[in-house]
């Protein structure tokens, strides 16, 4: 099957100097108020493994292993993010793999997260329909909500990234697309918060 991403066009945009950027964030302001929700989402972690999808430089991995997951794995388009999420997991039990998730062969873990990706990715069916297939406890989501306004930010966006040259594109992706998938791999829905007026999160459980 041929991928449906560009990895070169993800490297380009989710480059080495945003992968700094984002370490010197979470150094000063720590996990963002969406990555939190999602920490609450994740009940259990005692011992738990923990399988993120485009993670970046891995700072929400980070807080579950402290807050008591025993290993975690983190699946990245981008290569770029290697070098800093190397200085940021230290000797933790963190495995990254440079892959599209969607055609990887990674193993099933008791939690997947998947952070402000379902609005990266063009398929929504099938990375949300393998993110379900790799998890036996929960699926925890955030993306941005279903409101007209974010539909007009994200084509100016596409906008300018067209105009830039840059193959990158982001996606409004309906929440019942997610559910659907959700669904179709043995998950309901746990729960579901909304955080000021663009993004939400839910949780799907087995």
């Amino acid at each position: 099957m041929t991928s449906c991403c560009k990895p070169a066009e993800y490297r380009r945009f989710f480059n080495r100097k945003f992968a700094r950027r984002d370490l010197a964030r979470y150094r000063r302001r720590g996990l963002s108020s969406t990555e939190r929700d999602l920490v609450t989402l994740c009940h259990d972690l005692r011992g738990a493994s923990v399988l993120e999808v485009g993670g970046g430089i891995g700072a929400l991995q980070v807080e579950l292993l402290d807050a008591g997951a025993a290993r975690a794995t983190n699946v990245e388009l981008s290569s770029a993010y290697e070098e800093t999420a190397a200085e940021l997991r230290g000797d933790r039990p963190i495995e990254r793999v440079v892959a599209d998730f969607v055609e990887s062969d990674v193993a099933v873990h008791d939690i997947v997260l998947l952070h402000r990706v379902v609005c990266c990715y063009p398929d929504v069916d099938a990375l949300v329909g393998t993110a379900a297939s790799r998890t036996t406890r929960v699926l925890a989501v955030t993306l941005p909500q279903q409101r007209r306004w974010i539909g007009w930010g994200v084509r100016a966006v596409n906008g300018w990234l067209r105009l830039s040259r840059c193959g990158f594109r982001t996606y409004q992706h309906p929440f019942a697309s997610v559910a659907d998938a959700a669904a179709a791999n043995g998950l309901r829905l746990e729960r579901r918060v909304r955080r000021g007026l663009l993004w939400e999160s839910a949780s799907f459980a087995r």
